[in-house]
């Protein structure tokens, strides 16, 4: 079992390596110059479409365009939001912070890539729900079905680890330290709650989505900018230090080791695209089972579905780390962002207020991660065992809240990387069709 587990580290840093890595940011960045610059042209339109200024649109599908952006957004405004970014300054300094804000402006190009093209190419399941992804690119457009059996069969198995049992456990962790509740009840609770949505189908997770992602979301923000508008004097510097540190490193400081500007790099970079799941092809699931009239006004909510992940509550994570100090201590992770929170908040509540935050975007994650990788099982074996995948989905939550998972996150990190891959191929291979449709939707610019 060790050299299992040794041979899927080995893996695991070479589809997670520089190469992975470039790969992402540079289809961003090349994203973002066939696009001219989408995501900042065309941030205000998305905003109106998020918002509602703009007449609902029409068309088929399942849910709403924000339903389906909130779903994306359970899903991706997870625990790696508050634990990760500590994990990303750990390993590369403050500047890491820098590079994570660069991964997140040309991550927007990337989602909005590959929400247009999904719905270009999706199409109603025996059951009558409108299905698409990545899976369907490649069968349809590129006329290579057992390319998108290979991403299906990896989005599939990669939801039970990064969307299920390694969210469960977190949540049960987070129950146990700070109130004490065994793990056992957790997990059962967590069941319950997984299955009583779940079990709806998209329309309930969609629905619980679309009230969960605001609050959750609204109350973690509101908490970190009291943080940094209480310590608003030593914004400067930490800004300062921020961009100091991405292109200069950071000497040892504190319990900071200290890290050279190619760490910083890659953490910063790294951390984002985990975050907000840009090029992994998991996004473009849901959004493809929107109503709209066009592929291109569903990708503008991708623009804000990474804005809101990245932009906004990464960085004010960031900030409420580096402003408190918290960063320059021994601490680990979610132990630093606990610290921070204890610090930067009125009372000894701020570290309960994590803990509160880990169980509610965890459960969010559970849930929008459950129609991930049911769309995939339904591409590899069709209509007929989804209830019992979802019967299996809600279960599964209880075996991550009581079990040790190291093994687990590697192997969900391996998996996860190897969907880009399919993903990417399909979204590059379809830049001339982006562009069109670009130009019919956005006439005469584009």
């Amino acid at each position: 079992m060790d050299w299992i587990l040794e041979l899927n580290s080995t893996v695991n840093s070479i589809v997670w390596g520089p190469p992975m890595l470039f790969l992402l940011i540079g289809t961003g960045i090349l994203l973002t110059i066939a696009t001219r610059g989408v995501q900042f042209r065309k941030f205000l339109f998305g905003g109106r479409q998020v918002l509602g200024l703009d007449r609902p649109a029409s068309g088929e599908g399942a849910v709403s365009g924000y339903k389906a952006l909130a779903t994306s957004l359970s899903a991706t405004v997870g625990v790696g939001n508050i634990a990760g970014i500590p994990i990303a300054i750990t390993a590369g300094g403050p500047g890491a912070i820098f590079w994570l804000f660069v991964a997140g402006l040309f991550g927007m190009a990337t989602k909005f890539a590959e929400i247009a093209i999904a719905l270009q190419f999706r199409e109603k399941d025996p059951n009558g729900e409108m299905r698409g992804g990545a899976m369907y690119v490649l069968a349809k457009g590129f006329r290579m079905p057992w390319f998108g059996s290979v991403f299906a069969a990896l989005c599939a198995l990669a939801a039970f680890g990064i969307g299920n049992l390694i969210q469960g456990n977190s949540v049960a962790a987070a129950m146990q330290v700070s109130f004490g509740v065994p793990n056992w009840v957790t997990g059962l609770a967590l069941v319950a709650a997984t299955a009583l949505v779940v079990l709806g189908g998209l329309h309930r997770i969609a629905e619980v989505a679309s009230v969960l992602v605001p609050v959750m979301c609204g109350t973690y923000v509101l908490c970190a900018l009291y943080v940094v508008l209480t310590n608003w004097s030593e914004l400067p510097g930490v800004v300062a230090l921020v961009l100091d540190s991405a292109f200069t490193g950071h000497a040892a400081v504190g319990g900071f080791a200290g890290a050279a500007v190619t760490s910083a790099i890659r953490s910063g970079i790294a951390r984002g695209l985990l975050s907000n799941e840009a090029g992994l092809g998991s996004a473009p699931i849901v959004h493809a089972a929107a109503v709209t009239d066009h592929a291109i006004r569903q990708a503008t909510y991708g623009i804000f579905g990474v804005f809101i992940d990245t932009i906004v509550v990464c960085m004010l994570t960031a900030s409420t780390v580096l402003l408190t100090g918290a960063w320059t201590t021994d601490l680990e992770g979610l132990g630093i962002a606990a610290h921070a929170f204890q610090e930067g908040l009125p009372g000894a509540w701020g570290g309960t207020m994590v803990s509160v935050a880990v169980a509610l975007f965890g459960f969010s994650t559970i849930l929008g991660w459950a129609y991930y990788g049911e769309t995939g099982f339904t591409y590899l074996f069709g209509v007929r065992g989804i209830l019992l995948y979802r019967i299996a989905w809600s279960a599964m939550v209880y075996v991550g809240a009581i079990g040790g998972l190291q093994a687990v996150w590697d192997l969900t990190d391996t998996m996860n990387a190897l969907m880009a891959i399919p993903n990417l191929f399909a979204v590059l291979g379809s830049v001339g069709l982006l562009r069109r449709l670009m130009r019919e939707f956005f006439p005469p610019n584009g």
